[in-house]
């Protein structure tokens, strides 16, 4: 698969082959719906804490003797049918939601998301992207030149979630630029992960050839042949 690769004007500059393992993968919903909510859990700060009735202050003295009142029975003031009592099966901030994500897993819907947004016409290849000052309206002025391209008309009108601009490299002055744009994010391409992805609609790839070599890569292990040593029996048994 070769697509067209632009420059900061919005012009053809060439042409670039993907790697079909990484734009060419089938779709999997699933997959993608269990890795983002995973992720997402695992980021997730439990803040909520409620008191159990051995936690709220007071409650040490019987609130009247155990009969002969006439009422019912009750042993604190503390108990959780009482007001200002514990709370029963409330939310505590122990609670442990981090969840693992296997690498393949990962991976494989990072690969899903490429796939389905090439095909949708939603990722755009630029041959470089450097700026000489770390100025707003230079990233403006960028985002103006690859709006003239056909599809991506809205990368600079949209005003939430736009676009992601993955980078081959460090690039300081373009990630000080961006920053003050809210509907963009800039990230090393190695850094591109499924959420990022799917919160912004579009996905801006500088210098695709290098960019291409820092997305992490599907590990498959290979079975190893062993050489099995063959017991001899003892001379004489």
């Amino acid at each position: 698969m070769e697509v067209t690769v632009y420059n900061l004007d919005g012009k053809k500059s060439g042409t670039v082959k993907l790697p079909e393992n990484v734009f060419g993968v089938k779709y999997n919903a699933d997959l993608v719906k269990q890795v983002v909510n995973s992720i997402l859990s695992s980021r997730r700060k439990p803040v909520a804490h409620t008191k159990n009735r051995g936690e709220v202050r007071g409650g040490g003295r019987k609130p009247w003797k155990q009969k002969g009142t006439g009422r019912a029975r009750h042993g604190s003031t503390r108990s959780p049918i009482w007001v200002g009592g514990g709370v029963t099966h409330g939310p505590r901030n122990e609670k442990n939601f981090e969840r693992t994500v296997p690498r393949k897993m990962r991976v494989k819907a990072l690969y899903t998301i490429l796939s389905r947004k090439y095909k949708d016409g939603e990722i755009l290849f630029i041959d470089s992207l450097s700026l000489p000052k770390s100025k707003t309206k230079e990233a403006v002025k960028v985002l103006g030149g690859l709006s003239g391209i056909k599809g991506f008309e809205n990368l600079l009108a949209k005003k939430h979630n736009s676009a992601v601009i993955a980078l081959s490299s460090k690039k300081r002055e373009v990630e000080r630029s961006f920053k003050n744009l809210s509907n963009m994010e800039t990230l090393e391409a190695r850094n591109l992960d499924p959420i990022s992805l799917l919160n912004y609609k579009y996905l801006v790839i500088e210098n695709p050839e290098e960019s291409f070599k820092l997305l992490p890569k599907l590990i498959r292990k290979t079975p190893t042949s062993k050489a099995v040593g063959v017991p001899t029996k003892a001379s004489g048994k």
